[in-house]
C-alpha cells in the first residue's frame, strides 16, 4: 500500500520547479543553462534534470537537449508521448493506461529521493506547455503539482501579448501557494517584455526578473543548429545570468531551512496558543507546517533540525490532518475551487458593510441553505463570525422570543434547558449555556444559566451495537439495549412504534415538572444534535433527542402561561421552547447528511451553522431562524432589534466560498462519491437486504474496523463512527472525562507513524478528548486514505496493548 506524498524538500537536494508562461517560451533553454553552470560552479555536486511528462517525437525531446548540452547532468523522462500535443490528449489517443494524479506525483517523488541519496546537489523539474496545460489525468499542471509544493522559476514570455501571458500565469501559480522565486525571460528587443517585467516584480512582489539575450534561430543543418546553440550556452553573459540565479536559489534553500528549523523556539517563546497548557509544551511538542494540501499537512519531521539527521533524511513529512483543523476542514486543504471562490469575491468587494445592505455572495447562501436544511420552519438568515457566536446569537433570538410568549420581564433570570457535557464555544455568553467543567469553571466571569439532562449514549462494545446507559440513569432507563446494526438505533419511528421512547418521555417530564415546581425558568431547549463534540465525543441516543423536542413543544405549560398563545393556523410555530440546533460541528454532511436534524425527524426552530460552512478556509456563521421568532424582534423602537453584530457581517469573501463549499457537497451528495463508503457494510446486516432498513447510516471508516476496535478489550470501552467522525472510547482506571490521559499513548504512537517509502514518510496528527482519541476524515478522503489510516490504527492500539502487557508480565509476583 502506498504512503501519502510528502513535499519535496532535503537539505541535500535544492529542488526548483521550471513552469512557463506558455509554450515554447524557452523553459528547456532556461533549464539547461542553469544545469550545465550548476555543474560547473558546483563540480562536486550532482545535478538532476526532470522532464515528468513529455510530448512530441522523442529525438527531440527535452532531456535529449540536456544531454547534448548538459554533460554530465542525470536526466530522466517519466512519461514520453509521440504525439505533439497536451499531454492529456497525447495520454488519451496513445492508447496506454493513463496514470492517476497520485501515481504520477510519486514517480516524480521516487525520481528526487534518487537524487537526494547521492549527496548534495541540484534537481531542476520542467514542466510542459504553460502553467495550465493539463497533465495526463486532464487536471491543469498548476493544480497537479501543487503537493510537491517545490519552490518556482517562472519563464515568462517575451513575444507579443506576453506582459499580460506573464503576470496572468504567475497569478495563477501565486494563488495556488507556489512560492515563485525568480522570473526567466527573453530580451526581446523588438518587444523589450523584459523591462516592464523587471519593474513589475520587484515592485509588487520584490522578485527579481532575469533576462538573456534571445537564441540563435533554429538552423537547417542539425550539426550547425547544435554547434550555434553551443556558443550560446558558452557566452559569458548568458553564464553570469545563470550564476546570478543560482546564487539566489542556494541561498533561498538555506534560508527555508533556517526559518522551518527555527520557528517551533520562536514560537514556544512568542505565541499563546488556545486550548494549551503551555507550561507543558516546548519546542519539541510544536508541530511546524510547511504548507498543507487535501488531507495532509506538510510538516517538520522531528529528526530534521540537528540531529544528527542525514542529508538524504527528508526534511518534511506528510501528516494526516486527523481533527480536520479543529473540524473545519472538508474539502482539502489549498482547494483551488474554495482559492478561487476567496480570490473573486476579494478583488470583487473585499468587505463591505452589511446593515441594511446586500450583496449576491450573502442572499446566494443564504438561499442555498435554506432550500438545503428543507426545514419548513426557517426563512431567516443571520451571519456573524464563528460558531461561539452564532450559538450567542441563537440564544438571544430564543430567549426573547420566550420572554415575550410568556411576558417574563426584563429581570427574570432565564436558563437554557440542554444535555450534561454540552459546549457551545468560549465567548462569554456560550460558555454560560454549558453546566461547569473544563472549559468555563475556572474563567472568572462564568456562571451557568440553565439545567443539563443526563442521556443514555450509543456505543460499539465488543461488536456489539447498542444503546449504553450511565449509572446514574439506570434507575430511569433500565441497562441498556443492543441491536443488530447501527441503522437500527437510527430507525427512531420503528423504535416509537414499539414504545421505546415511552421510557424517555417519563424521565424528562419529572425532570421538567421538578424543575418548574423550583420556579426555574427557561429560554430555549439547546442541543447539539446526535453527537456531542468538545464533551467527549459522546454519541447521543437519537430517540431520546427526539423525544426531548417532542416532550418540550408539547408541553408548555411546564415552561409559563402563554400570554401570546400559539397559532392555530400556523404549524411551524414555535411551542413550549423555542428549540436551537447547535450543528457547528456536526452539520453540513459531517455526519453524511446536510443536517443532523433529519436524522431525529423533527426540525429546529434555530439552527447554527460553521465549521463546515466554508470548506476550512475562512471564518463564516449562520443562524438561521424561523419567521415566528423573526417577528418578535418587529418593533417602532430601534432598540428591540437583536443588536448584535460584528465588523466582518456577512463579508462577501467568506459568503462566496461557503456558497462554493456546499454547493459542491451537493454535488458530491448528487454524484454518487460516497458511494464507496456507503457500500461497505453499513447498510443492512447478515442476511438482511439493504432496502428493508428506512434508514440510510453510513460512514466513511468500515464497519468492520469499528467492530474490530470494540473487540480490543484490554483497552478499549467501545468505538463508534458516524459520517466522516471515527471515535474510540479508551478505558482508563482513574475514571473518564476531559482529564484523563489515557489516549495519550495512542495519540504519540500515531503520531510517530511511518518512514515511509519513496513517496516519504507519513503519520498522523490527531488531538484527544480525555479518554476519547477520534480520527476525523474530511469529505474529500479517498478510500486509499481511509485504508492507510486504519491500517496505521490498528497497528497503534495493538502496539499499545502489547506494551501495556510486557510491563504487567514485568511485575514481580509473590
Amino acid at each position: 500500500m502506498k504512503s501519502p506524498l510528502a513535499s519535496l524538500l532535503w537539505r541535500s537536494l535544492r529542488v526548483y520547479q521550471v513552469f512557463g508562461a506558455n509554450t515554447d517560451v524557452g523553459k528547456t533553454i532556461f533549464t539547461t543553462l542553469l544545469a550545465r553552470t550548476a555543474k560547473k560552479q558546483w563540480k562536486d555536486e550532482h545535478v538532476n534534470f526532470l522532464k515528468p511528462v513529455s510530448t512530441g517525437a522523442g529525438e527531440e525531446a527535452d532531456d535529449r537537449h540536456i544531454a547534448r548540452f548538459a554533460p554530465g547532468v542525470s536526466r530522466s523522462t517519466l512519461y514520453q508521448y509521440d504525439i505533439p500535443c497536451s499531454p492529456h490528449t497525447a495520454a488519451l489517443v496513445s492508447g496506454r493506461p493513463i496514470p492517476s494524479d497520485e501515481a504520477f506525483l510519486a514517480k516524480c517523488r521516487a525520481f528526487a529521493t534518487q537524487c537526494a541519496a547521492k549527496d548534495n546537489g541540484w534537481l531542476f523539474m520542467e514542466t510542459a506547455g504553460g502553467v495550465h496545460s493539463p497533465g495526463p489525468s486532464g487536471k491543469t499542471q498548476a493544480d497537479l503539482y501543487i503537493p510537491l509544493r517545490a519552490p518556482t522559476l517562472l519563464v515568462g514570455d517575451s513575444r507579443l501579448g506576453g506582459i499580460s501571458q506573464t503576470i496572468s500565469a504567475f497569478e495563477s501559480l501565486r494563488i495556488r501557494g507556489y512560492d515563485v522565486e525568480s522570473v526567466l525571460l527573453f530580451k526581446d528587443n523588438t518587444y523589450e517584455n523584459y523591462r516592464y517585467l523587471a519593474e513589475y516584480f520587484k515592485d509588487n512582489y520584490g522578485i527579481p526578473v532575469s533576462s538573456l539575450s534571445v537564441p540563435p534561430e533554429r538552423d537547417e543543418s542539425p550539426q550547425r543548429d547544435e554547434e550555434a546553440m553551443q556558443k550560446y550556452y558558452e557566452r559569458k553573459d548568458c553564464e553570469e545570468v545563470a550564476r546570478q540565479v543560482l546564487g539566489l536559489l542556494h541561498v533561498n534553500h538555506s534560508n527555508r531551512l533556517s526559518a522551518l528549523d527555527s520557528m517551533a523556539t520562536k514560537a514556544s517563546q512568542h505565541i499563546w496558543y488556545p486550548f494549551t497548557q503551555q507550561s507543558l509544551v516546548g519546542p519539541k511538542e510544536i508541530m511546524t507546517i510547511d504548507s498543507a494540501h487535501g488531507d495532509y499537512f506538510q510538516t517538520l519531521a522531528p529528526s530534521a533540525p540537528g540531529n544528527n539527521t542525514s542529508a538524504e533524511a527528508p526534511v518534511l513529512r506528510s501528516s494526516f490532518d486527523a481533527s480536520a483543523s479543529w473540524w473545519t476542514q472538508g474539502l482539502g486543504h489549498s482547494n483551488p475551487k474554495l482559492t478561487l471562490a476567496a480570490a473573486y469575491a476579494a478583488g470583487r468587494y473585499g468587505h463591505v458593510m452589511f446593515a441594511s445592505a446586500i450583496h449576491q455572495p450573502a442572499m446566494a447562501l443564504a438561499e442555498t441553505l435554506l432550500k438545503g436544511m428543507q426545514n419548513p420552519r426557517l426563512s431567516r438568515v443571520f451571519y456573524s463570525d464563528n460558531g461561539s457566536t452564532g450559538t450567542e446569537v441563537a440564544v438571544k433570538m430564543g430567549l426573547r422570543a420566550a420572554r415575550l410568549r410568556y411576558d417574563w420581564g426584563t429581570d427574570q433570570k432565564l436558563g437554557i434547558l440542554g444535555l450534561k457535557g454540552a459546549y457551545h464555544g468560549d465567548t462569554m455568553g456560550a460558555m454560560d449555556c454549558a453546566e461547569p467543567g473544563i472549559y468555563n469553571e475556572k474563567i472568572e466571569w462564568y456562571e451557568g444559566k440553565g439545567y443539563w439532562l443526563d442521556y443514555p449514549t450509543v456505543l460499539c462494545r465488543n461488536g456489539e451495537w447498542s444503546v449504553t446507559v450511565a449509572d446514574s440513569l439506570k434507575e430511569s432507563f433500565g441497562s441498556g439495549r443492543a441491536y443488530a446494526t447501527l441503522n437500527d438505533i437510527f430507525d427512531v419511528e420503528a423504535r416509537e412504534a414499539s414504545g421505546e421512547h415511552v421510557i424517555y418521555e417519563d424521565y424528562i417530564t419529572s425532570t421538567l415538572e421538578t424543575l418548574r415546581a423550583q420556579g426555574r425558568k427557561f429560554g430555549a431547549l439547546m442541543l447539539e444534535p446526535i453527537v456531542l463534540g468538545a464533551g467527549g465525543m459522546e454519541f447521543v441516543d437519537p430517540l431520546f433527542q427526539r423525544t426531548l423536542v417532542n416532550v418540550v413543544r408539547r408541553s408548555p405549560h411546564l415552561f409559563g402561561t402563554a400570554t401570546q398563545p400559539t397559532s392555530a393556523d400556523d404549524p411551524n410555530e414555535w411551542s413550549g421552547l423555542p428549540v436551537i440546533f447547535d450543528e457547528v460541528f456536526t452539520g453540513l454532511y459531517r455526519l453524511g447528511r446536510f443536517t443532523p436534524s433529519s436524522f431525529l425527524g423533527v426540525h429546529p426552530d434555530i439552527s447554527v451553522h460553521a465549521k463546515l460552512l466554508t470548506g476550512g478556509l475562512v471564518p463564516l456563521c449562520t443562524t438561521l431562524a424561523s419567521e415566528n421568532i423573526f417577528k418578535m424582534f418587529l418593533s417602532p423602537d430601534k432598540t428591540d432589534a437583536l443588536l448584535h453584530g460584528h465588523s466582518y457581517t456577512a463579508h462577501p469573501i467568506g459568503c462566496q466560498v461557503a456558497l462554493e463549499s456546499v454547493k459542491e457537497m451537493q454535488g458530491m451528495e448528487e454524484r454518487g462519491a460516497w458511494d464507496w463508503a456507503q457500500a461497505r457494510g453499513w447498510k443492512g446486516s447478515e442476511g438482511q437486504p439493504p432496502e428493508q432498513h428506512k434508514v440510510d447510516v453510513w460512514s466513511t471508516w468500515p464497519r468492520e474496523l469499528v467492530e474490530s476496535l470494540s473487540r480490543l478489550t484490554d483497552g478499549v470501552i467501545g468505538a463508534w463512527a458516524l459520517g466522516s467522525v471515527l471515535a474510540i472510547h479508551l478505558k482508563d482506571s482513574a475514571g473518564s472525562g476531559y482529564s484523563s490521559n489515557a489516549a495519550l499513548g495512542l495519540r504519540e504512537r500515531l503520531n510517530a507513524g511511518r518512514t515511509g517509502g519513496e513517496s516519504g514518510p507519513w503519520n498522523v496528527h490527531s488531538r484527544v478528548l480525555g479518554n476519547v482519541l477520534y480520527v476525523m476524515a474530511s469529505q474529500m478522503t479517498s478510500e486509499e486514505s481511509v485504508k492507510q489510516l486504519s491500517e496505521l490504527l490498528m497497528e497503534s492500539i495493538n502496539k499499545g496493548a502489547r506494551r501495556q502487557t510486557d510491563a504487567l508480565s514485568a511485575v514481580p509476583r509473590r
